[in-house]
């Protein structure tokens, strides 16, 4: 348990907080569902509907009629020729989205009380005169009508026992256990309800940014079901006397009126899918009540009559961006079920929702601790973009609303927690490598110093014999050495190892002392160079092989003996700066088994006058300070350009020229020059 904690504490903190954003998302709080709306209205704002014609007409309480009738509510003799009028031209139906909860206050009764009369004589005569609400009460009576009714918590002291005109037929269950209610309701005077076809719901849910995306299509008020505005209008225009509300265990399914049957959510929530608004639609309430308008506008309509004017305060917020009358959401209500137009929120989609989002999320997270962040965020942009793809195709194709903005919620928290434990996880294995680097750099500078301590002391020999090694790393590949065997002979050596670095210096030191060793046993040099070519193919450093002039020079005769194994050329040259190359004629040691010393091929020759040059490929293949590679060719020119040609100041010449001051060089630089024109020792200091 101590070991599985800290190794896998990164997928057990992403368990956690998966979890915990899906907990939230069940639980649905407001700021979960502000999320989940932003996605929602996007569909919306993106795909507006767009229609021509409607079945639907709005008699509108607009600023033209408030400044013809007055301060409103109006007397209701004004509704009752607004509504005679309408009646005319043989409407499907006449919703009205305005309340009539009081008595109008020019009835004889309400002038009675107002002006406190006394005469008997004029209290009769006028209490004989029809009042505005009769008149009003008359006309509801004679046309296809449907009052508003709206839920409330609070009980009205003048409230009466209402009851629905529209009657239910359930199958499946008791729809009161997943529908809203309200315990209390308003509504207009009980004499003009008992004279409509239908009461119809306008209560909308309550939104934390009060933008109306949905209403119930059935909702309880004082435990009696009724159905919104637009699905009452819809019943009473069709003729029908019932609705349909077909359950199942989790809730509704479906509702119906002849022919129309409408899918809604379990609570009987209904999305409204807006239309963008038509002025069209709309026929100011003065105009329908002086008859000065079309009829064949009304004829076979559904006919809503609300307020747009912005001081009766019955303007409302969309997912369009649009804010419209009340009466309007009404309408689109209505435009929806006649059209099958509206938005279905699926309770299976729902929940196949999240688990596409956990499996998604899922995947993001573990690829993100498996692949480098590079790579993870296509990955990530990846499950974006289906996730968004797959909301707009269901919304276009289906009309179903798919919650993109939460699921993208989830996986952009997903992916910054990967990519955190991914930093976390970075950094502790950048540390661990900072270390390991740190404690390799300090490895590697002893091991250059304890290479260093290898190559020979020199500076007693440099009037004849000069040589300089100059590492592109910490630890070279190159070496060489001058050995004195007896009072006026040496041997020497000039290498390059196969690669670079700590294994190749490793390989270096086994042939230096090897030779070292060898050369000291006062043996023929052919013999030298026999015994270290086996030594290095039966050491365990495969693949690598040594390229290297091996020689051996007497002060007093002037003579030359050497062995070029597969190195680069041998560089001669005159007083006269006649140069000469003297090429390889072995291949590098290290690779094949000598079986006899007769396999090793030696050249002798006299330096009386002539300068014997060795060196390196890191010094042909260096580059010089304008990005141009040196080349044998250079080599030459920079000797013909030398004020004075001995071992230390070619050696030196050459070397300045290729350790210009770039951070890294391309190859070791190694460097050997033999003249014996001068063969005195010089004193050193100890």
């Amino acid at each position: 348990m101590k070991s599985f904690v800290p190794k896998y504490g990164n997928y057990l903190t992403y368990v956690l907080i998966l979890i915990l954003l899906i907990s939230l998302k069940i639980s649905n709080p407001n700021i979960v569902k502000s999320v989940s709306f932003l996605s929602f209205d996007l569909y919306q704002k993106i795909f507006p509907l767009r229609k021509q014609n409607s079945d639907v007409i709005i008699v509108d309480i607009d600023e033209k009629s408030l400044s013809k009738f007055g301060q409103f509510p109006w007397n209701r003799s004004v509704f009752a020729k607004i509504l005679s009028n309408i009646n005319e031209a043989n409407p499907k139906v006449i919703g009205f989205d305005v309340f009539f909860s009081e008595k109008d206050k020019q009835t004889p009764e309400e002038f009675i009380k107002a002006y406190d009369l006394k005469s008997l004589d004029l209290i009769d005569e006028l209490k004989n005169i029809e009042s505005h609400d009769e008149y009003f009460t008359k006309e509801l009576g004679n046309s296809k009508s449907v009052l508003a009714v709206l839920g409330s918590t609070e009980k009205s002291f003048k409230n009466y026992k209402r009851k629905p005109k529209a009657r239910f037929l359930f199958k499946g269950g008791d729809p009161n256990k997943f529908i809203y209610n309200y315990p209390n309701s308003i509504g207009s005077l009980e004499i003009l309800e008992n004279n409509v076809k239908g009461l119809g719901s306008i209560s909308f849910l309550d939104q934390t940014d009060g933008i109306i995306r949905s209403l119930p299509l059935i909702v309880s008020f004082d435990k009696k079901i009724y159905p919104t505005m637009g699905l009452e209008m819809i019943r009473v225009g069709s003729k029908q006397k019932n609705l349909f509300v077909n359950l199942d265990e989790v809730g509704i399914k479906k509702i119906s009126v002849r022919p129309h049957k409408i899918s809604t959510d379990n609570n009987g929530l209904f999305w409204i899918r807006y239309k963008l608004p038509q002025q069209s639609q709309y026929i100011s309430a003065s105009s329908v009540f002086e008859g000065n308008f079309d009829r064949s506008r009304f004829e076979n309509k559904y006919v809503l009559i609300g307020a747009s004017a912005q001081g009766l305060f019955d303007l409302v917020k969309t997912p369009l961006g649009i804010i419209m009358p009340g009466v309007e959401v009404h309408a689109n209500v209505i435009e929806n079920i006649l059209d099958k137009s509206y938005l279905l929120r699926n309770p299976e989609i729902y929940l196949i929702e999240l688990l596409l989002t956990i499996i998604l999320a899922t995947v993001i997270f573990i690829l993100s601790q498996k692949i480098r962040p590079k790579y993870s965020l296509p990955v990530f942009i990846l499950g974006f973009f289906s996730i968004v793809i797959t909301g707009f195709a269901f919304y276009y194709l289906r009309a179903e609303l798919i919650d993109i903005s939460y699921p993208i919620f989830i996986l952009l928290v997903t992916f910054l927690t990967g990519l955190y434990f991914r930093f976390l996880q970075e950094n502790k294995f950048a540390l661990e490598n900072l270390k390991k680097e740190t404690k390799l750099l300090k490895e590697r500078e002893l091991a250059g110093d304890v290479q260093k301590s290898l190559f020979p002391e020199i500076s007693k020999y440099q009037n004849f014999f000069y040589a300089k090694n100059i590492p592109a790393r910490d630890v070279s590949g190159d070496y060489y050495d001058l050995i004195n065997v007896g009072k006026n002979e040496y041997y020497f050596s000039l290498a390059d190892v196969s690669g670079k670095g700590v294994k190749a210096g490793m390989y270096m030191a086994k042939a230096s002392s090897t030779f070292r060793a060898l050369s000291k046993l006062s043996i023929p040099l052919e013999k030298v160079v026999y015994l270290v070519n086996n030594e290095l193919v039966e050491s365990k450093f495969k693949g690598m092989f040594v390229t290297a002039v091996f020689g051996k020079f007497n002060i007093e005769t002037g003579d030359v003996t050497f062995v070029n194994a597969g190195h680069e050329s041998i560089m001669l040259f005159d007083k006269s700066l006649n140069f000469e190359f003297l090429k390889s004629e072995l291949p590098p040691i290290g690779i094949v088994k000598y079986f006899t010393e007769s396999m090793v091929v030696s050249k002798t020759i006299n330096l009386k006058d002539k300068t014997f040059v060795v060196y390196t490929d890191g010094v042909t293949e260096g580059y010089l300070e304008n990005g141009k590679e040196l080349g044998a060719e250079g080599v030459e020119e920079i000797i013909k350009n030398l004020h004075e040609v001995n071992p230390s100041i070619i050696v030196e010449g050459i070397a300045s020229k290729l350790n210009w001051g770039a951070n890294k060089l391309r190859d070791d630089i190694t460097c050997l020059a033999l003249n014996l024109e001068n063969t005195e020792l010089l004193k050193t200091k100890k």
